[in-house]
């Protein structure tokens, strides 16, 4: 029997916390949980989960304390950041810091549920990819665009020689770029082919993705040269030198 997939539960406000912890039991998740960002820190190092979903305010160690400091120590958990406040500095420190996702409150239980299962599937397929190391197979072959090399299976991408650190989701979204060179996708695209989902107001997480991949890819994040923004459309990855020639 498979074992149940294990989520850690860090919010301090009680009736936010209840009602996650009943409903992630009833779908049949093995839930921790805690108030306090220290206390989460500790259950995560004692017995690492396959999700965290933490509050951005919490006692002790805020959510944002917290992600810097489990992503410092190589912990790669995807992380779900529940925040009551919507400025957009707050949703893009939470994704530099290392968060996979975010959720303003308040929240739909049913795309909570929904996000914690996109998390898991991406989290998966990661594994997967590494497991698949030992058995090279022509499925991960390199995909080349001029000075960009990306090895699918080993999930790693040089530029110019230069080996670029790519979280799990930028990999995922430079994957799918590199995969269709020259097609234009909007944000709502983006969302669904990469995120798993498709939801009003959360566009602006792909830009910032984007502004992420170009800060990590280009010479010049300002005048990029492999992911191109089409005005009014959307972005696509440039043609490979030579294509269609």
């Amino acid at each position: 029997m498979t074992e149940p997939k294990r989520i850690l539960v860090a919010e301090d406000q009680t009736d936010i916390r209840d009602l996650l912890v009943l409903n992630l039991r009833a779908a049949g998740y093995a839930v921790s949980e805690t108030r306090d960002g220290l206390s989460a820190l500790a259950l995560q190092t004692e017995a690492p989960c396959d999700v965290l979903v933490l509050d951005l305010m919490m006692p002790g160690l805020d959510g944002l304390e917290l992600c810097k400091t489990l992503r410092g120590r190589g912990d790669t958990t995807p992380i779900l950041m529940l925040t009551a406040k919507s400025t957009e500095l707050d949703r893009v420190l939470g994704l530099e810091l290392g968060a996979d996702d975010y959720l303003t409150k308040p929240f739909s239980l049913a795309e909570l549920m929904a996000r914690i299962k996109v998390l898991l599937r991406r989290a998966d397929q990661l594994r997967a990819a590494l497991a698949a190391q030992a058995a090279p197979s022509d499925a991960g072959a390199a995909l080349v665009n001029g000075e960009l090399e990306i090895q699918p299976i080993k999930r790693q991408a040089r530029v110019r020689g230069r080996a670029l650190d790519f979280t799990a989701l930028e990999f995922d979204l430079l994957m799918h770029f590199a995969q269709h060179p020259g097609h234009v996708y909007s944000r709502s695209q983006l969302l669904s082919a990469v995120w798993g989902y498709s939801h009003d107001g959360y566009e602006h997480t792909v830009t910032t993705h984007i502004n992420r991949l170009r800060a990590k890819l280009e010479d010049d994040p300002l005048r990029p040269e492999f992911i191109l923004t089409v005005r009014g459309a959307g972005y696509k990855m440039r043609e490979r030198p030579g294509a269609g020639t």
